[in-house]
């Protein structure tokens, strides 16, 4: 597969997983325990669920970037 197909699959992937997670995250940031705990504890789990999406990509973007075999 070529470097420009793999970014492309990439980038279809990237954006399905993204908006799975954006919903997921929004549910888990909804429940009820998050609601009622404190300011910092809501912090944290904000936190968390926002830098939360791109540990999982790291090995796609790392395929998506190798370069092509000569």
């Amino acid at each position: 597969m070529t470097r420009r197909n793999r970014k492309l699959t990439g980038a279809f992937i990237i954006v399905a997983y993204v908006v799975v997670y954006a919903l997921t995250a929004m549910a888990l940031a909804e429940a009820t325990p998050v609601q009622t705990a404190s300011h910092v504890v809501q912090g944290l789990v904000y936190a968390i669920l926002g830098m939360g999406w791109i540990l999982p990509l790291m090995p796609l973007i790392r395929w998506m970037e190798r370069t092509d075999p000569a």
